[in-house]
């Protein structure tokens, strides 16, 4: 009888359904949607990278402004967080997030650890989903280019501000991360701790928790110079993460095909792998130097034309892969490339519009877009100067902008009422479609 119910399930199970699916909570995939608790599952979400460390009780922490800055989320529509779940250290490093949640190989700091429970515990209670980014390429929480580091006892090159390098150099080393094997035992160990973990505050194991949406293989990967070691370390990694997991959703957190060849992505190819469940991408209009905040008038128009042509070119291409696709990270400097809180976001909100309104329209239509995280909330924190634009160092306020970048550059403070109405409108017109899509299928 067992036999012939594998043997149903393999043959008649509908394509693109995941045999998780009647699972309370979770959030599966059909085809190219998400589904929850048998409905069509939209949202709009934020980047929160940061929450992990503000609700730990080591220094730095604040589970109080945490709490209100998730009230002040829910209160928006806002139902996905993008989290950091991965900070590799020591410490003692320069532009990294500190405290480290791992300072050492499979050595944890239990008051950062307890932090991502108690930010899970929260969000649950909000009825908000995460998704845990496991690692970077980039080099301030650590990352790949730690892992090397552990693996081979070698120096990283730092590009400024933390080094005196280039980021060619840079990227190289961090994409040789994808072929190293000492340095991929050592990430796959922390997979299978954190997939393991008892939420000390829920008593949930996280491979149990509906409220983790989807375990990321880090922020931004790229396969630079390595690119078929970047493919099969996708497949095998996911497929890890699945033997672990038979619960959630894996992603690869990979910003699609990029403004520059040179990053060595290719956004469909890159997908291909039936272990990886979504697609995701970034658009970065002025890292991609497609506009320049200091002459936005000028420059904006067609910033703007490029990115819309960038998002439905993904769009078409997450078609044919026949999977949901989520864009997990835009954002616009404050006008003049200022960066105080209070000063004008007038190309921010410009952008935002066209951003939020073409992924609706999108999702409306029954495209592949299900979702997006703008970059980046930083809620009640403020840059350590008035002025913004310094580099965090510890004990400054948490916020948005990692360490190695401008503090305020990105941000989205609570105080930006404008920007926060668009967020808000845009929100609540994606958590619509949840409803209005269901009652039209019936």
């Amino acid at each position: 009888m067992q036999l012939r119910l594998l043997l149903y399930l393999l043959f008649f199970l509908p394509a693109g359904l995941s045999l998780g699916q009647g699972k309370e909570g979770f959030v599966q995939v059909k085809n190219d949607q998400f589904i929850r608790n048998g409905q069509p599952y939209y949202f709009l979400g934020a980047n929160y990278w940061y929450g992990m460390n503000l609700a730990s009780t080591a220094r730095g922490g604040d589970r109080e402004r945490l709490k209100r800055e998730l009230d002040h989320l829910q209160s928006i529509g806002i139902k996905n967080l993008r989290i950091m779940a991965a900070t590799e250290g020591p410490d003692t490093e320069p532009n990294r997030m500190r405290p480290s949640l791992q300072p050492s190989p499979g050595m944890y700091n239990e008051e950062v650890l307890e932090g991502l429970d108690f930010l899970l515990a929260e969000m649950a209670k909000r009825d908000m989903t995460a998704v845990l980014v496991m690692t970077n390429f980039w080099e301030w929480t650590g990352g790949m280019g730690q892992y090397i580091s552990w693996a081979d006892g070698v120096e990283i090159p730092y590009a400024p501000p933390a080094g005196d390098g280039d980021w060619d150099t840079f990227q190289k080393f961090s994409s040789s991360f994808f072929s190293n094997k000492k340095a991929n035992r050592l990430y796959r160990k922390h997979l299978k701790f954190i997939i393991n973990r008892e939420n000390k505050i829920t008593g949930v194991k996280y491979k149990e928790d509906p409220t983790i949406m989807a375990w990321q293989l880090g922020n931004e990967p790229r396969g630079y110079n390595n690119q078929e070691a970047y493919r099969k370390w996708i497949h095998k990694t996911a497929g890890y993460i699945k033997r672990k997991d038979k619960n959630h959703l894996v992603s690869i957190g990979s910003e699609g095909n990029t403004g520059s060849h040179h990053a060595g992505n290719d956004f469909y190819r890159d997908h291909l792998s039936p272990r990886i469940d979504y697609a995701t991408m970034h658009i970065w209009i002025q890292n991609w130097a497609w506009f320049d905040p200091k002459k936005s008038v000028e420059s904006l128009p067609a910033a703007m034309e490029k990115a819309e042509a960038y998002l439905l070119e993904h769009v078409e291409a997450a078609k044919r892969l026949n999977k949901p696709m989520v864009l997990e990270e835009f954002g616009v400097a404050r006008d003049g490339e200022a960066y105080a809180p209070g000063s004008p976001v007038v190309a921010r909100d410009t952008f935002f519009k066209l951003i939020f309104e073409m992924v609706y329209e999108q999702a409306r239509a029954g495209n592949a877009v299900a979702g997006a995280n703008f970059w980046t909330y930083s809620g009640e924190g403020r840059p350590a100067v008035a002025e913004g634009g310094n580099y965090w160092q510890e004990g400054d306020a948490l916020m948005g902008d990692p360490p190695h970048e401008k503090q305020g550059w990105y941000s989205v403070f609570d105080s930006d009422s404008s920007t926060i109405a668009i967020i808000r409108k845009y929100a609540r017109l994606m958590n619509q479609l949840r409803t209005e899509t269901e009652v039209s299928r019936r």
